[in-house]
């Protein structure tokens, strides 16, 4: 039984999120099915993050297990050509020892939430950003973005079905910039909780269009109260970039 690293790319727009559902397909059951056609293996396929329905990702990672001797070329091209026409393709593999886990052996992971701020309708972007009609300031939400950077409770910036076991955690670094007509949030942590990043992005946007001062996004985060962050971002614009692994 060999184990094997996989880099993931994939459009969430017509899944369910990163997890097999009652309610629909998962990325997951993508890549399964994938396997199954190959090598006619059921297997798990474990991935390092949970994205929801809608989420996208350019690097995601997950591992298999599979006992059909082969090579990790052979394994991506293989489920690659299985997986057509589903937007998800398989970037890399790689051959690890039984001790890899896509989840637990990750030290950090990268998302990006993208913002486009103007008027005139989504055609390229439809479906992979957060249109804004009303113009924001960067530099307030950068502003805001640094009060959040470190160890917190972030209870308030927590989706109330989160099941992680502490809202406590730490964020490596949070910032915005502005390109052209986008602005670009970037986040980076061992490990998130469940909608954290687009409730980042709900409430920056609130800042950037003044109805939020970096200062009222602060108290938000020290009153430890759902109710206190902006309306969470619609997952659209949401990536899951990279995850890191010593």
């Amino acid at each position: 039984m060999q184990r094997y690293k996989l880099t993931i790319e994939y459009d969430g727009t017509p899944f369910v999120g990163w997890q097999k559902q009652d309610n629909g397909r998962g990325v997951q059951d993508a890549i399964a099915d994938a396997v199954h056609r190959f090598c006619g293996e059921r297997v798990t396929v474990a991935g390092a993050g949970r994205t929801d329905t809608g989420v996208h990702a350019l690097g995601q990672v997950a591992h298999i297990d599979i006992a059909r001797d082969t090579d990790a070329n052979t394994v991506r091209d293989a489920l690659n050509f299985h997986l057509k026409p589903e937007p998800v393709a398989i970037i890399a593999v790689q051959a690890v020892d039984n001790g890899f886990d896509a989840r637990f052996s990750a030290t950090r992971r990268h998302y990006l939430y993208r913002i486009i701020n103007r008027r005139a309708p989504l055609t390229v972007d439809r479906h992979r950003a957060w249109q804004v009609a009303v113009p924001l300031d960067v530099t307030p939400m950068d502003e805001a973005a640094q009060l959040l950077v470190g160890q917190h409770d972030f209870t308030t910036f927590r989706a109330a079905q989160c099941q992680a076991a502490s809202p406590v955690k730490t964020l490596d670094a949070l910032d915005v910039r502005r390109e052209a007509d986008a602005i670009v949030i970037t986040a980076r942590a061992r490990s998130f909780l469940h909608s954290q990043v687009r409730s980042f992005a709900g409430t920056l946007k609130a800042v950037g269009e003044g109805k939020m001062t970096p200062r009222d996004v602060q108290r938000a985060l020290e009153a430890r109260d759902r109710s206190r962050c902006a309306a969470v971002a619609p997952a659209d614009g949401l990536y899951l970039m990279r995850v890191d692994y010593d």
